[in-house]
């Protein structure tokens, strides 16, 4: 075993061996880019960000302070593969090795673009681009606010379409800034500007395109939230026709440019009234066929109904016929009654007793009680009789009977 000559003058304590180490690491790797995969990611009240960065070989401590995460324009999370400048450094108190970074970038996609994909990924699990929250769109606004830049391309656009569109609506232009520092908190002003204010019940959000750099305020969370709590239904129009921002998920309609935002903002007068034309057009060709008809059915219902003195007349026709009738069947009547008269009365001549008696018969009855007198045998000797004649009577006395 070699042992190595003790030397005293160069024998280190723990600190002073930890400290060089932790000079010549310092002086050696002052600043170095470095790529790996986080895992272990946390971060504590301190608002600093601890975590392991690997490769498939080895893995290395790493810390990120508050200060420079401020910076970041992504969310750093476990399982992500990132690239970033760093610098070497040791924790004397446990003689650990740490690296401290001073940047963060997504390894393979842009840090802006991370953090757009992990914003629209928060926001969508919290529902803000659900179609049941979507305002429906006024058919023809009282007024459009249009939130903008004041000197773009874009605020000159969209008052051209909407003067070319429908020039009776009132426009009002509330310019902000559309990039760069404070101009998500400009937008979010006016937004709720506007909504204090509910004198216009559209708004209209727009910017000329841009790289993502450019669109970083629409991508914002603070933006997304405002345009969710607008009472007032908002449109946007950011970019070119491929740019999507956060703000166009959120919106209540989103439109591909500036100008395509003004055209779904306001229908077209011109062919409003033409179809106002049209619709009035159809509509009197519609009440005169009506009516057209209408008054075939009454010429109908005339021919069929009869005048009030035409009843009249018909009735007295009647009348006075079933008089003639009536005045016919009387007359026969009476005719009738007049020969029955006759044939009767000749049959009562006929059995008329004074014509039985004309011709030599008589008619015997007690004269006490007027019983006329049939039969011999009721007649006693001695009963007075009375016999009536065609002319006159004669009282008699029964001297004697024959059975």
């Amino acid at each position: 075993m070699i042992m190595a000559e003790k030397n005293t003058g160069h024998i280190y304590t723990v600190s002073k061996l930890t400290r060089k180490i932790k000079s010549l690491l310092e002086e050696a790797f002052p600043f170095i880019w470095v790529t790996g995969e986080i895992s272990n990611y946390a971060v504590p009240g301190s608002g600093h960000s601890y975590f392991t960065l690997k490769d498939p070989q080895a893995a290395i401590s790493a810390v990120m302070f508050k200060n420079q995460k401020r910076n970041l324009k992504f969310e750093p999370e476990n399982g992500m593969n990132i690239m970033g400048l760093a610098r070497l450094s040791l924790y004397e108190p446990r003689g650990s090795y740490q690296i401290i970074f001073e940047h963060l970038e997504p390894e393979g996609a842009g840090s802006m673009q991370v953090a757009f994909e992990q914003l629209k990924k928060k926001l969508s699990d919290k529902g803000l681009f659900d179609e049941k929250y979507k305002k429906p769109i006024p058919f023809l606004p009282s007024q459009i606010s249009i939130i903008t830049s004041g000197t773009g391309a874009a605020v000159r656009d969209i008052i051209n379409v909407a003067q070319r569109r429908f020039s009776n609506c009132p426009l009002d232009i509330i310019p902000v800034n559309v990039q760069g520092n404070g101009s998500e908190n400009e937008i979010c002003d006016a937004i709720t500007l506007v909504n204090q204010y509910q004198e216009s019940d559209l708004i209209i959000l727009a910017r000329g395109g841009g790289s993502l750099e450019d669109l970083a305020a629409f991508n914002s969370e603070i933006v997304a939230t405002a345009i969710f709590d607008s009472h007032i239904p908002i449109i946007t129009g950011v970019g070119h026709e491929t740019d999507y921002t956060i703000a166009d998920f959120v919106a209540d309609l989103r439109a591909p440019t500036p100008s395509a935002a003004a055209e779904l903002a306001l229908p077209d007068k011109k062919n409003l009234v033409q179809r106002i034309f049209d619709l009035q057009k159809n509509l009197n060709t519609s009440l005169n066929r009506k009516i057209v008809l209408l008054n075939q059915t009454v010429l109908y219902l005339i021919s069929r109904l009869k005048s009030p003195e035409t009843i009249v007349y018909d009735f007295r026709f009647r009348l006075e016929d079933d008089e003639a009738r009536l005045t016919n069947m009387m007359t026969h009547y009476m005719q009738l009654m007049r020969i029955n008269h006759l044939r009767l009365d000749a049959k009562l001549q006929a059995l008329n007793p004074k014509a039985i008696l004309k011709r030599g018969y008589s008619i015997a009855r007690f004269v006490s009680d007027k019983k006329v007198i049939t039969d011999s045998g009721d007649v006693k000797k001695k009963d007075q009789i009375e016999v009536i004649l065609f002319k006159g009577r004669l009282i008699t006395r029964v001297e004697k009977t024959n059975g």
